[in-house]
């Protein structure tokens, strides 16, 4: 990924301060769940998932990375990974991992950057 994979990409349609909550979330191969939560903090923005019966009561967090085009007609949010890719990434727990930096690095790595918060290794 050549973005920074904590911002939205430039081509996502993403406009500043418009609210994505409740926003439906597309995985390459399907919906995973609805936005919760939302940052669009410069270079720590992000999407809290509830999966609902997908993964019955757990929750992901997307990288704003990850953002492949955002559709404010229909409330969409598209993602470029698939269904599995993003069951299998690290565990998130609210409580526990927002602002957490040690989960936030393991989490850019896991989504491809390869260097934490998304940098491109030094």
């Amino acid at each position: 990924m050549t973005e920074h994979v904590w911002s939205y990409q430039p081509t996502a349609g993403r406009l500043a301060g418009t609210d994505l909550t409740g926003y439906k979330v597309e995985a390459t191969d399907g919906s995973i769940g609805k936005v919760d939560k939302h940052s669009d903090e410069v270079g720590d923005a992000y999407l809290v998932v509830d999966t609902g019966v997908w993964i019955f009561g757990k929750e992901v967090l997307l990288p704003a990375g990850t953002v492949v085009r955002i559709d404010t007609d229909d409330q969409k949010v598209f993602v470029d990974r698939t269904k599995e890719q993003i069951k299998n990434a690290p565990e998130f727990h609210r409580d526990k991992h927002l602002g957490d930096t040690g989960y936030r690095e393991e989490l850019g790595t896991y989504y491809g950057t390869g260097a934490p918060f998304g940098g491109r290794p030094a």
